[in-house]
């Protein structure tokens, strides 16, 4: 699932980019993005600790510590945060302008909390074609919010995620704006912006967070000069790839908890690139890079997609999983399971092998160290695995799916 937020302040938030080639495929409900002003200015971005931590429960919980110098006079800003509309979620549009999958949405500024208020804006695309002239007459003033005359801007009857224009025959994407008044003093602000976004998800994605970076570049100083990336996931383990093209000059490293790194080069829409996969175990990894300069924004996904992605050859797929997703794992629909584990023989005893996999997952994502031997070899073998010997399952050790999938499994094996 997957929706689009694009923060109008300067720091990186979670942001869902625009997937045209995952779109039938997946809902899509909130993206993140920088603080940004909706004019120009001449404040810059002296320091951004942009903390995102993951769940099981479907959410993502964003934390934004910025530092602004204000090199002027004291100035008012009018400034922005818009999340661009779900896709594939069958909502109708919210009149309001309040996003259906944003909560706890906060800005507090020099220790005062800032009132903000909500409306619909036109959503930012990078294809011009689909871009109406107004917003294109906008940007070129340097203005990239602009809100949506619903006197001129119908919904299309039969798809509420377009809209049109009789006048014109425009068609555009509308996206849920937040914007508020920031006083600057002159010298050095602080602003801390925080909100909670359900993640989105598709087939082979268990979850989708695209964070929009590059409006970060509209500030005075075109960049972030002190910029720290964290993600946490906390009493859950999480793995999941980045693509390193934002991030150069610096490697992603595990600060807290238990976790692993590795460097993968994948095939996407674009061509070749190469991924950070990680794995976290109530840990923190975190990237840190002075006179930050985006070319392109982030995407983290959960680390399934590399099934798509990475040429495995004669090697087995290997195996994924996430305690928030509704399949156990790929072995669950790949055919030929003999394929993955020729020692067993026959297709059915594969099956079967299969199955115990699948039904130990949830123990394997702890570090349960298996006393079936082959079972141990199994996830051994598996890249993403830690064990941890002190680990023990008790009846609090598994969530409620996760307690579901595993009956399902023996319901099924019975």
């Amino acid at each position: 699932m997957t929706t689009t937020i694009k923060n109008l302040m300067a720091a990186a938030i979670i942001s869902l980019m625009p997937f045209t080639a995952k779109a039938n495929d997946g809902v899509y409900y909130v993206n993140g993005s920088h603080l940004e002003p909706l004019q120009e200015t001449d404040i810059a971005i002296k320091k951004e600790v942009l903390t995102i931590t993951l769940s099981d429960n479907g959410m993502a919980y964003v934390e934004v510590d910025y530092q602004f110098m204000n090199n002027g006079q004291a100035k008012d800003v009018t400034m922005g945060f818009e999340a661009n509309a779900p896709y594939n979620d069958g909502e109708h549009v919210k009149l309001s302008g309040a996003h259906p999958y944003i909560s706890d949405f906060s800005v507090v500024m020099n220790g005062q909390t800032l009132n903000y208020r909500n409306g619909l804006v036109f959503a930012e695309t990078f294809d011009d074609e689909y871009m109406p002239k107004e917003m294109k007459d906008a940007r070129q003033k340097g203005q990239y919010y602009v809100p949506i005359d619903l006197n001129q801007w119908k919904f299309d009857e039969e798809d509420s995620e377009r809209l049109h224009n009789d006048k014109t025959d425009e068609y555009a994407t509308h996206a849920y704006a937040y914007y508020f008044n920031a006083h600057f003093n002159k010298g050095l602000n602080t602003v801390r912006h925080t909100y909670a976004y359900r993640m989105s998800f598709g087939v082979g994605r268990a979850f989708d967070i695209p964070y929009w970076l590059l409006p970060a570049m509209r500030w005075a100083n075109h960049q972030i000069d002190d910029f720290t990336l964290r993600i946490r996931a906390p009493k859950c383990t999480k793995h999941f790839i980045i693509d390193n093209t934002p991030f150069t000059g610096a490697k992603f490293r595990v600060t807290e908890g238990k976790g692993k790194t590795r460097v993968l080069e994948t095939n996407n829409f674009d061509g070749r690139s190469t991924v950070t996969e990680v794995v976290l175990r109530d840990g923190t990894l975190e990237w840190h890079g002075n006179n930050f300069r985006p070319k392109t924004n982030m995407n983290i996904e959960s680390a399934d997609v590399l099934t798509y992605l990475v040429e495995w050859g004669n090697k087995p797929i290997p195996t994924y999983y996430d305690s928030g997703d509704t399949y156990m794992s790929i072995l669950t629909w790949s055919g030929e399971l003999i394929r993955y584990f020729p020692a067993e023989g026959t297709e059915e005893k594969a099956v079967a092998f299969a199955k115990r996999v699948n039904h130990n997952l949830p123990y394997a994502h702890r570090g349960y160290v298996f006393k079936n031997a082959k079972l141990r070899r199994y996830f051994e073998s598996q890249w993403w695995y830690m064990p941890d010997p002190a680990w023990k399952p008790t009846d609090n050790s598994f969530t409620q799916h996760e307690q579901e999938l595993m009956r399902e499994e023996n319901e099924e094996n019975k």
